[in-house]
């Protein structure tokens, strides 16, 4: 398999080295970049996120990387979204009232779920593939994956849906697809074996053996 250059955007927060070592240990050519210009040229661009979307987005615009993102989707380029890679993608989120990329419709509201149920979700959860979903080699059609999130994505589009999840009896859309354009709410680089593999079918993808 060829090696892709992949750029894996520095939004400003977040452990972006376990992201980075996950591409590399997958099989890419991978470098994290601090701004948009050092995308040039890459086969594939990782938006990792961890932390609160008002900072984040924050950082997007203080660097011009909110245009990159638009303008790299747009033209349906290979791209991964991981937590807050995700939400920050839609119209807005509650947290602190912030308005996101507005790249797809929908917005990331708050669980509001009995006291019984600890926010944030943190830990392992279930993920499933909708039916049709691309990337699923050598996976089951549903796994445990890593979360750590007290906001959810509520989408109305169920054609963008990849992956659902469940927690606290509250449904969630968890990964969304839209051409070359994938972003999971939980950490695949967290999320062992099952996750790696879910880079490698990606990297596969966008060397065009998958």
């Amino acid at each position: 398999m060829a090696h892709p250059s992949i750029a894996i955007i520095d939004p400003g927060m977040g452990n972006l080295r376990s992201v980075l070592r996950a591409f590399q240990h997958c099989g890419a050519d991978a470098q994290i970049i601090k701004s948009p210009d050092l995308a040039d040229g890459k086969d594939a661009l990782i938006f990792p996120g961890q932390g609160a979307i008002v900072d984040c987005m924050k950082h997007l615009v203080s660097t011009g990387f909110d245009q990159l993102l638009r303008e790299w989707i747009a033209a349906n380029r290979h791209f991964f979204g991981i937590c807050l890679g995700l939400q920050a993608l839609f119209e807005h989120s509650e947290e602190g009232d912030t308005t996101g990329l507005g790249i797809f419709p929908g917005r990331v509201v708050r669980f509001r779920l009995p006291a019984r149920y600890k926010i944030p979700h943190m830990g392992w959860n279930d993920a499933g593939f909708v039916e049709g979903a691309p990337l699923i080699k050598d996976l089951n059609k549903s796994e445990q994956y890593y979360f750590v999130h007290s906001y959810y994505l509520d989408q109305p589009n169920p054609n963008l849906d990849w992956f659902r999840s469940e927690y606290g009896g509250q449904p969630f859309t968890s990964g969304i697809v839209r051409g070359n354009c994938f972003a999971t709410q939980f950490h695949p680089e967290k999320s062992q074996a099952k996750g790696l593999q879910l880079y490698r079918n990606f990297i596969a993808h966008v060397t065009g053996s998958l």
